[in-house]
């Protein structure tokens, strides 16, 4: 990928920083006592919240059937939407029969298992901890007293007002990569029927075969297409990282060469993974 790379997807998850956190007056030192109370509140928090959804009936998605769904693309363009960007899901047998098997696991379960819960919390919040290590500028986490109490959601006046610092320089910058994307694929004498027909944003890769064509199938539920096989005849695979059968289609980016195409995809699941490959054409179908 030259613009929606990895790092630019990381970039992505870091345009928040502040989403969630509360000031609290505590948070300047460490307090044993302060964070065990607020562990409590988050754990009762957490518990009730997870009761709720095991509360939930899986009837309430039987209304997906004849939903109107939007191309991811129109969120990052930030375009006009219009009809031809728009879809409706018609729910396929299977997904209705799997539905109805939930249904029924639904009205057959155990009682809520709230000692469970209680350790989800726990691993959580360690979790948490970690990530937020390994995502937060150094300047930023060294005024941290207590990250067990960051974790939480707390945090100092002045570690918000950074962190919200912080977010403010990511989002410019993603906006800035994005907007060169958009320049740079708009700029790229692409055919419409392919330009249009490569869109499979949130389909899962179930398989990936490689042979005199690239062939990848895709399980298109949860995506904006109902196209779910993509050919590149006569490929000649640039890099190919692993973990991409059973991940997400995040992002895609097509060049024009000499004799054919350049196409970069950017796959998430296990692992993020990359595939590039140089091909003479794209075909796209519904099998």
């Amino acid at each position: 990928m030259k613009y929606l790379t990895k790092e630019w997807y990381e970039l992505c998850q870091q345009i928040s920083l502040h989403s969630g956190m509360r000031v609290h007056s505590g948070a300047h030192q460490l307090d044993e006592a302060l964070y065990l109370r607020l562990y409590k509140r988050k754990e009762k928090e957490h518990v009730k919240f997870q009761r709720d959804v095991y509360n939930v009936d899986p009837r309430y998605m039987l209304e997906q059937d004849g939903a109107v769904l939007v191309r991811a693309e129109k969120f990052i363009s930030g375009d006009e939407v219009t009809e031809e960007d728009t879809m409706v899901y018609h729910m396929p047998p299977e997904e209705r029969e799997h539905i109805e098997k939930l249904i029924a696991d639904y009205d057959a379960r155990p009682p809520f298992d709230e000692l469970s819960s209680r350790q989800e919390f726990k691993s959580n919040l360690e979790w948490n901890c970690e990530n937020k290590i390994a995502r937060l500028p150094k300047e930023i986490y060294d005024q941290i007293a207590d990250i067990r109490v960051f974790g939480l959601g707390y945090c100092t006046r002045e570690v918000m007002r950074q962190l919200k610092k912080q977010s403010k320089i990511n989002e410019a910058q993603m906006q800035l990569i994005s907007k060169e994307y958009r320049e740079a694929q708009l700029a790229e004498p692409i055919p419409e029927h392919i330009r249009n027909q490569v869109h499979f944003h949130d389909c899962t890769v179930t398989e990936l075969v490689s042979d005199t064509d690239l062939v990848i199938r895709f399980d298109t539920r949860g995506g904006f297409t109902n196209l779910n096989k993509v050919t590149f005849v006569a490929p000649e695979i640039i890099k190919q990282e692993e973990h991409i059968v059973r991940s997400y289609w995040l992002y895609h980016e097509m060049y024009r060469i000499e004799n054919g195409y350049e196409v970069h995809m950017l796959f998430d699941g296990a692992e993020m993974s990359e595939l590039i490959i140089q091909c003479q054409d794209i075909v796209v179908e519904e099998e």
